[in-house]
């Protein structure tokens, strides 16, 4: 044999064993995912200045109102816990048509809803949808982006996870104002994204992860079911029950919610023993992960609570226009998207604790700042102090993400993004529902708009504010203790680290 004929030999078997690049694919998969997931999780919020038109078009009180928020959030926290086992069961491409899939057709069927409930029902669509779409991001991201770069990485998914519900309400206005005040069109427009979505996903989305046989187990569904049903259900009707009716639709939910949770946990621990637990608790082995739970608690609480608060505020008490309020809102939602990547540097070079520590301080500041508003409060005090409370939070989300799953092992990595996003959307619900039941427990006729209304509601925005901030002064003492994650795939699972 020649020597080229040696040298072609020898460079075709170096080229054979050399490990093939899949770097550009691993991008166009999450680019495409990111995309995605903004289009879905921003209508967690988009419907938040919309509320006042809901209660006056379809004839509803807030508390019901609320439920179009709540339900959604409800729903994706009963279907998140199934998507660890959908994620290690099946492939990336038919999970992403799935997900974009019951999304689009329900954001088709709130397009033409007839009243309130077609509508609360699509709602449940669309979460099931973006229930989906959530983890399998995640998850994604923590198999394909090496340890070192995964808090910039998860500083530009921050844009997704945090700014698509704050620029939900700021959207929100301009559709409304644009179309007078028609709320169908939220939907209409976003269908087509929704469905081209779908089609570019479908075509160009690769399997990037292997599938593996495991167990589902359907009791623990129907545990998580009950216990986050019944705790966010009875929330949300605690204080606006008559008091003949608030032990069946107040505690009695609430009671049913608390025993569910206790029953699933009882439930998950034999199950993960053998690897068949719905959610894999030995997730909680890592301190860092659990501290980082408590914290996304607190702060989903108020984050939510609060986009949905403040809407109605703006509305009924100073009386600015749908798209006033969302205007309004916008800067604090492009804020946050502009510091997301910063954070996520900053992360990676120096660890949580410290920007923790500095979000967790600001966001109760400015919570207990907002305790002060009435209605006399300047829209301008307003605009400062959601923009000091949008810094916090881009502060909280990029840290929390990337240190709760980088303590964990790999193979808990589908484990770990399904329980960040369950506690995520039952702590929204959950702050959704308190905040309003709080609100609606002082106002008086929520469709009037007389003195008395007005001064009641701004009563009740107070006190839900004050609960708010009260919650969130629990997170900063757990902040301090936040640490970088050294953990890396394959290490075994952490123990108090």
């Amino acid at each position: 044999m020649s020597d080229t004929a040696q040298l072609t030999t020898a460079t075709n078997a170096s080229d054979a064993s050399a490990p093939v690049d899949n770097s550009a694919r691993n991008r166009l998969v999450i680019a495409i995912l990111t995309v995605s997931t903004f289009v879905v999780i921003l209508n967690e919020t988009i419907i938040g200045v919309a509320i006042p038109q809901f209660i006056i078009q379809l004839k509803i009180d807030a508390s019901a109102a609320q439920w179009l928020s709540a339900a959604f959030m409800l729903t994706m926290a009963v279907v998140i816990p199934i998507t660890g086992f959908l994620l290690q069961r099946f492939n990336t491409r038919p999970i992403f048509i799935a997900a974009m899939s019951f999304f689009s057709a329900g954001t088709l069927l709130a397009a033409v809803a007839p009243g309130f409930e077609v509508l609360l029902v699509a709602r449940v669509v669309q979460a099931c949808g973006t229930a989906i779409m959530f983890p399998l991001l995640i998850t994604t991201i923590m198999e394909l982006v090496p340890a070192a770069t995964r808090g910039r990485t998860m500083g530009n998914i921050s844009i997704v996870i945090s700014v698509a519900p704050a620029l939900g309400p700021s959207i929100s206005g301009l559709i409304l104002n644009t179309f007078n005040n028609e709320w169908r069109w939220l939907f209409i427009l976003v269908l087509p994204i929704a469905v081209a979505a779908l089609l570019v996903g479908g075509i160009r989305v690769r399997n990037v992860t292997t599938p593996r046989r495991t167990k589902f187990d359907v009791l623990s569904v129907i545990l998580s079911a009950l216990g986050f049903g019944g705790l966010v259900y009875g929330i949300s009707n605690l204080g606006t029950a008559t008091a003949s009716t608030i032990s069946l639709t107040g505690w009695l939910p609430l009671g049913v919610g608390i025993v569910g949770i206790a029953l699933f946990i009882l439930r998950q621990l034999p199950l993960q023993k053998r690897d068949g637990a719905l959610l894999d608790l030995r997730t909680f082995k890592s301190r860092t992960f659990t501290l980082s739970i408590v914290m996304f608690v607190i702060s989903m609480m108020a984050f939510f609570g609060t986009i949905i608060v403040l809407p109605i505020f703006l509305e009924s008490v100073l009386h600015l226009r749908v798209l006033a309020t969302g205007l309004l809102l916008l800067p604090g939602g492009l804020l946050m998207g502009f510091l997301a990547p910063f954070v996520g540097r900053f992360y990676d070079r120096h660890g949580p604790t410290g920007i923790l520590t500095t979000g967790a301080i600001l966001t109760s500041v400015t919570l207990w700042c907002m305790t002060m508003v009435d209605a006399h409060t300047s829209v301008w005090w307003i605009f400062v102090a959601y923009l000091a409370l949008s810094v916090g939070l881009a502060f909280l989300f990029t840290p929390l993400f990337t240190a709760s799953l980088g303590s964990l092992p790999e193979n808990l990595y589908s484990h770990g993004s399904a329980i960040v996003g369950t506690v995520q959307q039952v702590a929204g619900a959950a702050g959704t529902a308190l905040l309003v039941t709080i609100l609606s427990a002082y106002q008086i006729h929520p469709v009037a708009t007389g003195p008395a209304t007005v001064a009641s509601t701004a009563l009740g925005v107070h006190y839900a504010f004050l609960t708010a901030a009260i919650i969130s002064v629990l997170a900063i003492p757990a902040a301090f203790f936040v640490r970088t994650p050294a953990l890396e795939p394959g290490a075994p699972a952490p123990v108090g680290h």
